[in-house]
């Protein structure tokens, strides 16, 4: 209801409490209580005694209303819970997996107090100046298909980013999302599974996005970075929120649909591993060239022997290759 009454805001410059209330069949009192819900969300709404209501700004909260507008796909963010401060969004969405939840439910937080990402690491999680979510999918999977999700979402990111703003992020394998070096998102991809089914996966997502530089900690400060400190001015949430769900949802219906080999195509091409020195970290440590990924996302790296080694899973550090 409060989506319709935003959409009608934002559409006119002035809105009469009895076209709200006949847009949304409630009496004017229930109205006024919308509005106010609103005001106390953040929003800005001014009004006029027998002129109507006006919205003066919108908060930059990452809210379901907001995002719901415009949002154009069909199932991944239809149901948002957005959460001012949560422990981890992994852990809420995997709470609400527990009970049922539908797929594509998308929990949103403007901070992480115990924020995490791939093999155990905190995720910096400043409060609402990032992107932090966690989804619900239940695809018909195998178990050991489900490496291939995280590729296929770091594509979607890299993608949404540069529909917002101007600026070509690179992926390092398998899903880092990298400017000029340095780190600016990242995926967490979480099963519950069976022998032979997944019950459903938590995608996890973490963008740096309008984190200004002396919010990382010194540790991070030279290996990561955020959008609004590379192109030199605020990204709107809202939109790469929207953008990132679109991007999604079609990457992951085509998956489903045809298999890897779309989203494999594009992550080589979106990719700055392949065709460098790397040394990747793990259950066995391997310094040598990426030379591809193969037909299930794995990375093939050819050793200093010439050995060609498949990983599956570990930490990618690439090495200056010297072309002299």
């Amino acid at each position: 209801m409060k989506t319709t009454v935003l959409s009608l805001l934002i559409e006119k410059s002035w809105v009469s409490g009895e076209e709200l209330g006949s847009a949304l069949n409630i009496s004017r009192s229930a109205v006024w209580k919308q509005i106010e819900e609103l005001r106390r969300k953040g929003y800005g709404i001014t009004s006029s005694p027998g002129v109507g209501y006006h919205l003066v700004n919108v908060p930059d909260y990452l809210y379901a209303e907001e995002v719901s507008l415009g949002l154009g796909t069909s199932y991944l963010g239809r149901e948002i819970v957005h959460l001012y401060e949560v422990g981890s969004t992994q852990d809420e969405a995997r709470r609400l997996a527990e009970k049922g939840a539908v797929e594509g439910l998308t929990v949103i937080a403007e901070t992480q107090l115990s924020g995490r990402g791939r093999v155990g690491r905190s995720w910096n999680s400043p409060s609402g100046s990032g992107i932090y979510l966690s989804i619900i999918l239940r695809p018909d999977l195998r178990p050991n298909e489900v490496l291939q999700i995280p590729i296929v979402a770091g594509v979607a990111v890299a993608c949404a980013i540069s529909k917002v703003v101007p600026l070509e992020p690179k992926i390092k394998w398998p899903n880092d999302i990298v400017l000029g070096g340095k780190k600016v998102g990242g995926i967490l991809a979480e099963m519950s599974a069976e022998i032979d089914k997944v019950n459903y996966i938590i995608l996890g997502i973490g963008m740096n996005v309008n984190t200004p530089k002396e919010a990382f900690p010194e540790e991070l400060k030279s290996i990561a970075t955020s959008l609004s400190e590379e192109c030199n001015r605020p990204v709107q949430r809202v939109r790469l929120v929207q953008h990132l769900l679109k991007e999604l949802e079609t990457l992951y219906e085509e998956f489903k649909s045809v298999g890897f080999s779309p989203a494999r195509k594009k992550w080589k091409k979106l990719n700055n591993t392949i065709g460098q020195r790397v040394k990747v970290g793990g259950i066995e440590s391997i310094v040598g060239h990426a030379v591809d990924i193969d037909k299930d996302g794995a990375l093939i790296v050819r050793d200093d022997e010439g050995n060609r080694k498949r990983v599956v899973a570990g930490d990618v550090i690439l090495r200056t290759v010297n072309h002299g």
